[in-house]
């Protein structure tokens, strides 16, 4: 009879070939990878998802705010459960597939500082971060999970407290010198795997889900391939948990979650995505090591990280330096204009949402603001001090409040300018440049003449990667060849010009 579902299983998937209705779910962006496979298992369970992506702040502050999709799937629902406003409302969980969260090094690197095949510490890790040795790439703890999931595993790591972690523990100095290693960050794990293969050469190091790590050592992208490092005080893996929130779509939930941890469906999902199985009756891959370490333990309470979080943006990461390029021509006026100044006092506090607390300006953070319409206008700079933040954020406001629209479009010539502020910036800060325009060039450089002047620049400048921000009648070619000549990523805020530039703040 224990048989018995095992048998009955390719019968209840053949029979299920017509989709029903598709199930919404909000989920994480890893799971794009997954899109053969959910298709497939779409056509014989009869259950189609349709997913809306976000990252896992934002996905949980539109949960609170009453969003209600009939799924939830994350790569870690950690943060998720400690909510007390769902309770009630997370009916189900299944873990559907495994990746912790590792460092790669390059293979050079791992063998000189005798790092291959030997068990290796965060200590250790934060040691030659904090030397200068080891530069590396992670993404924004409070944009994605694997920057979280990190961030929390080396803190309960170094200060050996397990889930008993406080704010105190992040600004210690070998927090801070393992964050001084840190010279990429993003708002998702897949946008960081792609910034490195175009850094490589400045980095030598990556934290990322160990599926992401191995699929850039198969992928050919690389110059030289990533040794896995497993620190031996432990880790914290992503469950991947499928989430029930509708419970009139309890059925289809059970089909599709058997459908999921079947043997071919799990072996699919270990050999195309490259995470760890949780049937165990799929043979782990030898591509994978024998076992996992040590897991760490995470925050028992939603405060907890949030006072975390909270000081690694305000204290223990590297200080920014962010310059914003901003069209003010005549095309910006009325309600245009009205949504940038909101979207710039929203970062200068007004927004008191989860995601806003954490998307504002931050203490030791440089902020430049350049107003171009038919000429540019002088560059206005902001210094935020490590202690009281309200004088800064004050004459932030007053800035924004400030300006107005008038006159014509000089996109690159603001460029040039911005890269110049770029080329000045203090040492040890992480810079980076949001363009916002609501259309095309009409005014000063062109195109071509300020690709020029950027190939032109020294390589620290030209290291710094521009955001662009589609709104209003601005070309998506335009933004999308200004974000690739730059390394950057162009955002759209035709909708919601306040999210976009939310979101960017996890690339900052």
């Amino acid at each position: 009879m224990r048989l018995l579902p095992a048998l009955l299983l390719p019968l209840l998937l053949v029979a299920c070939t017509k989709p029903e209705t598709a199930l919404k779910v909000l989920g994480g962006s890893e799971l794009a990878d997954l899109k053969p496979i959910l298709e497939d298992v779409a056509k014989s369970t009869g259950v189609k998802l349709d997913i809306t992506y976000t990252g896992t702040l934002d996905g949980t502050e539109q949960l609170l705010a009453g969003t209600a999709p009939d799924l939830v799937w994350f790569s870690s629902a950690r943060y998720l459960q400690l909510q007390g406003g769902l309770r009630g409302r997370l009916l189900a969980s299944e873990k559907i597939m495994l990746s912790p969260v590792v460092l790669g090094v390059k293979t050079s690197d791992a063998r000189k500082w005798g790092w291959s095949g030997s068990k290796v510490s965060w200590k250790d890790i934060a040691a030659r971060a904090a030397s200068g040795e080891l530069k590396y790439g992670m993404t924004n703890p409070a944009a994605s999970n694997s920057g979280l999931s990190a961030l929390i595993g080396v803190v309960a790591a170094l200060s050996g407290k397990g889930d008993a972690i406080t704010a105190s523990d992040v600004t210690a100095p070998e927090l801070k010198g393992f964050f001084r290693g840190q010279a990429l960050t993003a708002g998702s794990s897949g946008w960081l795997a792609d910034a490195y293969v175009r850094d490589q050469t400045e980095l030598n190091g990556l934290i990322n889900y160990e599926s992401v790590l191995l699929s850039l050592n198969a992928g050919g992208r690389l110059r030289e391939g990533l040794t896995l490092v497993y620190p031996k005080d432990g880790l914290i893996t992503a469950d991947y948990p499928l989430l029930l929130l509708n419970k009139d779509r309890q059925p289809q939930y059970e089909r599709l979650v058997l459908a999921l941890k079947s043997p071919d469906i799990q072996r699919r999902i270990m050999t195309e995505t490259r995470r760890r199985p949780v049937n165990p009756a799929v043979t782990l891959s030898s591509a994978f090591p024998a076992g996992l370490n040590i897991e760490l333990p995470f925050p028992g309470s939603a405060e907890a990280v949030n006072a975390v979080l909270t000081a690694y943006l305000q204290d223990t990461r590297r200080p920014a330096n962010t310059i914003f390029v901003l069209d003010t021509s005549g095309s910006m006026g009325g309600e245009r204009m009205a949504a940038l100044k909101a979207a710039l006092l929203g970062l200068s506090g007004t927004d008191t949402s989860l995601t806003g607390q954490y998307a504002g300006f931050a203490s030791r953070e440089r902020v430049t603001f350049i107003p171009f319409s038919s000429s540019v206008d002088p560059a206005q700079i902001t210094e935020i001090g490590a202690g009281d933040k309200s004088a800064a954020l004050s004459q932030l406001s007053q800035e924004v409040t400030a300006l107005s629209p008038g006159g014509g479009t000089n996109i690159y010539g603001a460029l040039e300018a911005a890269y110049t502020q770029a080329g000045q910036a203090p040492a040890g800060r992480y810079t980076s440049i949001v363009l916002m325009t609501d259309g095309e060039s009409n005014e000063g450089p062109s195109a071509r003449e300020f690709q020029r002047f950027y190939n032109q620049l020294p390589a620290a400048a030209k290291a710094v990667k521009t955001f662009t921000i589609l709104f209003g009648d601005g070309s998506r070619d335009a933004m999308n060849e200004i974000a690739t000549l730059t390394g950057g990523r162009t955002f759209d805020g035709t909708k919601d010009l306040q999210g976009a530039f939310k979101q960017i703040r996890g690339y900052q």
